[in-house]
């Protein structure tokens, strides 16, 4: 029998918590240190409360093969999660989203521009779009807030690739509507009265404004580009211009901003997690540092110009992001409402309860990755390879929900990071610093967080 046809209609167990609070210390403290202890107590499905709500976990290996499985597309969907935001902008929908034929619609119609192929022929730019923030933004001698620059790093990155401009000025403003929508409307952490806030108003009608630039440079050159070289924000408005009904005039503005949005906490989180961990680990330093003189050193000889496919000869930087995406995963849950009544590991979930799923449980199971807490990279190097085994690693979430941009972003991070360690001497403020974290609105590396920038290295 698979974990969805066991004996159904036992009642499903709520993990004890405090009086008031429940479970909201231990989750906002450590979310996989409490879902993991939640899991070995109770098993694969249990409740926690968090404040005054109740909430439904699926969670483990189970429950991340579940997410991919059709019965799962079919009994749990994404809309109620992110409806506060697609009404906060004016919008109709939203990819992340929609779910069944509106989704796969309009996955198809971004597809391209999130995918790897949107960096082909485009990684010189790439690299000099990293050193020029840089230069600006990692002084050498200078301490640095390792979180906002590398927001900064993926805002120039994404604003000139994807969507051909950098809005560095819109930077703040991007970064406070992230903030505040994500927290009240989507992880609804934060009440609703924040929303009234002058800065938050103020941030907003920045980034409709920079909606609205981006919709009018793009209806001004329609056409121009050949479709087979149209990167992202042409391909939306092309849609709109000839399919309306696919592209509202009123969903241009959460559209064409997207990608920043999308990017600014994930890569930035992930990016800030994978300096901090490379810099705790000298024998993980040595190896970047050797794959990336190696890369750029060819390169400044004379080799041919560095492409996305050069991502493969940093195997070291790869397999570290990956282990950074392990241990410090932005997406520790995913959140879904039930489509309809199903039964999960002999328990009934209801319908139109809201469900968290604990794809990364198994991240920090030694069943699945021995001495879990380790930051090993060797983990998936063949023979051991244990990111392969079923539901153990979801560093981009789990089903049709999954990440659209990890194509682009595995290359993004990595020649980023290697760019980084080639260019720069960097240095933790003391030998002895431990990560300190934040969860809201997603993990990742708290701002404080800083590092020392001792000088160039090439």
């Amino acid at each position: 029998m698979t974990v969805t046809q066991e004996a159904p209609g036992r009642q499903i167990p709520v993990v004890r918590g405090i009086p008031v609070l429940g479970s909201a210390l231990e989750m906002g403290k450590d979310p996989g240190a409490f879902l993991v202890r939640a899991y070995r107590e109770h098993g694969p499905v249990f409740r926690m409360r968090l404040l005054n709500k109740t909430y439904t976990v699926i969670a483990g290996p189970d429950a991340a093969n579940f997410m991919g499985s059709r019965e799962g597309r079919d009994c749990l969907r994404s809309k109620e999660f992110w409806q506060g935001m697609v009404d906060e902008y004016g919008s109709t929908r939203t990819v992340s989203g929609e779910d069944g034929e509106s989704h796969r619609e309009l996955r198809e119609l971004m597809r391209r521009g999130y995918s790897r192929d949107a960096i082909k022929g485009r990684v010189p730019e790439l690299i000099e779009i990293t050193d020029r923030v840089l230069e600006r933004d990692w002084k050498p001698g200078s301490t640095v807030p390792v979180v906002q620059n590398m927001q900064y790093l993926v805002t120039e990155q994404l604003g000139e690739i994807l969507t051909g401009s950098a809005p560095s000025e819109y930077v703040p403003d991007i970064r406070l509507l992230t903030l505040y929508v994500l927290n009240v409307l989507v992880t609804r952490q934060r009440p609703r009265i924040l929303l009234k806030d002058p800065r938050y108003k103020k941030a907003k009608a920045r980034v409709f404004e920079l909606g609205d630039r981006m919709a009018a440079d793009l209806r001004a050159r329609a056409g121009r580009t050949p479709e087979r070289d149209r990167i992202l924000v042409e391909d939306i408005m092309a849609a709109h211009l000839e399919r309306p009904g696919v592209v509202p005039a009123e969903d241009l503005t959460m559209t064409l901003t997207g990608p920043y949005v999308a990017g600014l906490d994930t890569v930035a989180n992930t990016t800030a997690s994978f300096v901090y961990a490379v810099l705790k680990h000298p024998e993980v330093l040595a190896k970047i540092q050797a794959e990336a003189d190696e890369l750029f050193g060819a390169t400044n000889d004379g080799a041919s110009p560095i492409s996305e496919d050069d991502v493969r000869r940093l195997p070291a930087v790869r397999y570290a992001l990956m282990e950074t995406m392990r241990l410090y995963p932005v997406a520790v849950t995913l959140v879904r409402t039930a489509a309809k009544d199903f039964e999960f590991a002999g328990h009934t979930i209801r319908e139109g309860e809201m469900v968290y799923v604990g794809t990364s449980v198994p991240h920090f199971m030694e069943e699945y990755f021995p001495e879990p807490e380790k930051f090993d990279i060797g983990r998936y190097e063949k023979p051991r390879a244990e990111h392969l085994q079923p539901g153990a690693y979801s560093p981009y979430g789990r089903g049709p929900h999954t990440c659209l941009g990890k194509g682009f972003a595995d290359v993004q991070m990595a020649l980023s990071m290697a760019r980084l360690f080639h260019r720069l001497d960097l240095e933790l403020e003391s030998p002895g610093y431990t990560l300190r974290t934040k969860t809201a609105p997603t993990p990742g590396p708290a701002t404080s967080f800083r590092i020392r920038v001792k000088g160039y290295r090439n």
